[in-house]
């Protein structure tokens, strides 16, 4: 591999030929190397990218990933990809061959990653420890299915960490109009939290919400997308999954407050955000009417599981919440399967009876 030196400014430069994925020869010039042998290895990884040549560096394969998985994936899940795989990953395999990454590399990676800890002192949480193997892990596996690494090392030692539940808390319906009353000195706030409780949308979904998305007649609110702050921007996308796409009926006392919250803004148009705000100030909003009332802290998304377990409180089913809330109803299911009314006993009492019936004939 030739590399030149640019006698202007003493430093290093490549040029070569290849052929890219088309079939056509194409030609490469990169410049600005200090030594003869940065600009060799740089040309050298550079053909081992465009040949899917698993002895390229761990890290020449980790560009070729982000190439061919960005532009899949929303925004600010690549976001979530790169900062685990830019900080908790390449530091430890970046100029390691592909191809040369043992099943024992892994485990003492998984060994000095439970070590670490966050900026609190605190060692991470089983379920980011799982979130960081499994990125590992869908590294090795995109080298397998399509640049023929052999086999994938994280998957043979198997997976650090485990998913940890957390605690699924909710406001009773008196906990929450407590709560509410003293949201009522900031209208923005009040009728936010009015439609996270009565409609048991995300948070995400609440804030990307624009005039446009309320038909008053049918009293309904149309979720068909999602707001994220991302590296100071507002950003909006799509909802969370393709089941998040729904018109809920909106009851007849929020259907008029937000009619009249509509009513405050003059210059509004159909596209403009009527709840321009952030996750952050939510959260601030929550702990001020928290410590002003004394009803228990929750999260913001808590609401979410207070407005289900209120519908299961009422006799609706899984598939009925499912539909107004963007899950499907075995998520519902499983998630709040102990608020559901147990009816083992009348199962049991019915079976009782058919058997009698056989046994009468």
């Amino acid at each position: 591999m030739a590399a030149f030196k640019n006698p202007k400014n003493n430093t290093w430069y490549v040029q070569f030929r290849y052929t890219d994925w088309k079939g056509e020869r194409q030609q490469k010039l990169k410049r600005g190397f200090a030594t003869k042998k940065e600009a060799q290895e740089w040309e050298r990884e550079f053909l081992m990218q465009k040949q899917s040549d698993v002895n390229m560096t761990f890290e020449s394969f980790v560009q070729l990933y982000e190439k061919d998985v960005k532009p899949k994936l929303k925004e600010n899940t690549w976001l979530s990809k790169e900062s685990v795989i830019r900080k908790k990953i390449l530091p430890y395999f970046a100029k390691r061959k592909l191809s040369e990454i043992t099943a024992k590399d892994v485990i003492e990676w998984q060994n000095e990653i439970r070590q670490l800890t966050d900026k609190k002192g605190k060692h991470y949480s089983q379920t980011y420890l799982k979130t960081v193997h499994n990125q590992l892990s869908a590294l090795f596996n995109h080298a397998v299915r399509y640049y023929e690494l052999s086999s994938n090392p994280a998957a043979k030692v198997g997976n650090m960490g485990k998913e940890e539940h957390k605690e699924m808390l909710f406001w009773t319906m008196e906990e929450y109009q407590q709560f509410s009353e003293a949201m009522m000195d900031k209208p923005l706030s009040f009728y936010a939290f009015e439609m996270l409780y009565w409609c048991g949308i995300r948070e995400g979904e609440l804030l990307a919400l624009t005039p446009k998305d309320f038909d008053f007649k049918a009293n309904t609110v149309t979720i068909n997308k999602s707001y994220q702050r991302l590296k100071k921007r507002d950003v909006i996308t799509s909802p969370k999954t393709p089941k998040s796409n729904r018109v809920i009926a909106m009851p007849q006392i929020l259907a008029d407050e937000m009619k009249e919250y509509l009513g405050m803004f003059y210059s509004a148009t159909d596209n403009d955000r009527i709840f321009p705000v952030t996750k952050h100030y939510l959260k601030h909003e929550m702990e001020r009417g928290c410590k002003a009332t004394g009803v228990k802290q929750i999260r913001i998304h808590d609401l979410r599981h207070s407005h289900v377990s209120l519908l299961i409180e009422m006799g609706f089913t899984a598939l009925a919440i499912a539909d107004r809330v963007g899950h499907e109803s075995i998520d519902i299911t499983y998630r709040y399967a102990h608020l559901f009314p147990s009816k083992q006993s009348e199962m049991a009492q019915k079976l009782d009876i058919e058997r009698l019936k056989k046994e009468v004939k």
